[in-house]
């Protein structure tokens, strides 16, 4: 082969560089923050659909059942039925759309034939499931600090413990967002994706105590509701608004943890072989 048949940098590689053409590392940071960008920016164009709508659902659940119950309900573990149910829907509502995030960024692109603009960019496994998940998990915190900011003026909001706060609002939404990540794999059209929804996703928040305390039901539902990561999700972020809490705080921090890590090993695993995405 002589000169003339060889590339651009196997003549000059210094002169290659200066094209602009980045050789990237092992870790690409400005492809993941892209990436990022792109998924926040994606909720962002249509927030009135992708917060707003949100946030006024959660309201309206507080508002019926204020009207409904709260003058019935009495005090549950010393807090106001109100202050009680509060932070459950707060919670309810960020990892809802946690979950939708994730899950309709790939569904979106595959459906819609563009699942390209995800594999061909020099992203790794690893970049996608990140840059993907937290935006899923930037999404949930945002509907989830403006539901608190809707809920303040109407019901006395306070904040127990700033920092269980965070906690649980971050990992509830980063596992959330891991879920959506492997349900948007999976799912080859939105009635895939519905499937988890209607009978995964709301069974397991609506049967996790955010309506009612768990010490009323009976000993087999009390039992398995103590495996259900939602009712540690909204137990742990109630205890981080009014200081009370019905299960074990540590227990509940470690569970949630786990799943999130083994969540995001699924994910890296199914990303790399791309399942779903590549065939």
């Amino acid at each position: 082969m002589n000169d003339t048949t060889k590339s651009p940098a196997a003549i000059n590689p210094e002169a290659y560089q200066d094209l602009g053409v980045r050789r990237f590392g092992r870790f690409n940071g400005l492809g993941l923050w892209t990436l990022y960008r792109k998924e926040v920016q994606r909720f962002l164009k249509v927030w009135m659909q992708t917060m707003m709508a949100p946030i006024i659902t959660t309201l309206l659940f507080l508002a019926i059942f204020s009207l409904a119950l709260a003058g019935l309900r009495p005090d549950i573990n010393g807090v106001p039925f109100v202050n009680f149910l509060a932070p459950g829907l707060i919670m309810m509502a960020m990892v809802q759309n946690a979950f939708a995030n994730a899950s309709s960024s790939l569904l979106v692109a595959k459906v819609q034939g563009n699942v390209v603009d995800f594999l061909m960019p020099p992203l790794s496994p690893a970049e996608l499931n990140i840059g993907i998940s937290l935006g899923g998990l930037t999404r949930g915190l945002f509907v989830g600090a403006g539901t608190f900011v809707g809920m303040s003026i109407f019901v006395e909001m306070t904040i127990y413990s700033f920092g269980a706060a965070f906690f649980y609002a971050f990992i509830a939404s980063a596992l959330m967002s891991q879920i959506g990540l492997l349900g948007g794999i999976w799912a080859e059209k939105f009635d895939h994706l519905a499937t988890v929804t209607n009978f995964v996703i709301t069974p397991l928040s609506f049967l996790s105590g955010t309506f009612y305390s768990v010490n009323q039901l009976p000993k087999f539902a009390y039992d398995v509701t103590q495996y259900n990561p939602f009712f540690y999700m909204i137990d742990g972020f109630r205890y981080a608004l009014t200081g009370q809490a019905e299960g074990s705080l540590l227990f509940g921090a470690a569970y949630l943890i786990v799943l999130t890590l083994l969540l995001s090993v699924a994910c890296q695993i199914v990303l790399t072989r791309g399942y779903r995405l590549k065939s």
